[in-house]
């Protein structure tokens, strides 16, 4: 029993460092002229490889009366659609020696970074 007991001490400390030794790799801190010089204006499939899954997607959305309160016709025909996504990552900038940004939002419009953002208050 006290064997059984022992082995299973080991097997959760081997899979705690484990998991500790993965996230200390994939959970590289940049500081903001880092972040910003290795990604803007990367595309999304770059962005996916060196980040991962983002906390959280977001697609943009044009409300179907937008025309109608600017008094304007928006639509033209021969433009091409116009696809918007945020995603957002965690703590993933420093903004001084001890501090991250809360969220990093990377805004993608067809598929590649037109905008990064930092922000603590969301």
């Amino acid at each position: 029993m006290q064997k059984t007991s022992q082995v299973i001490k080991f097997l959760v400390a081997i899979m705690l460092f484990s998991f500790s030794a993965l996230s200390f790799a994939a959970g590289k801190v940049y500081n903001e002229n880092e972040f910003l010089d290795a990604y803007s204006g990367k595309s999304k499939k770059i962005i996916e490889d060196k980040l991962g899954q983002p906390n959280k997607k977001q697609l943009s959305v044009k409300p179907s009366n937008a025309g109608a309160m600017l008094g304007k016709n928006l639509e033209d025909k021969s433009s091409k659609p116009v696809k918007v996504e945020m995603w957002y990552y965690k703590n993933l900038v420093k903004y001084d020696k001890k501090h991250t940004y809360k969220e990093t939002e990377i805004t993608f419009v067809n598929d590649t970074v037109m905008n990064i953002g930092f922000f603590n208050n969301r």
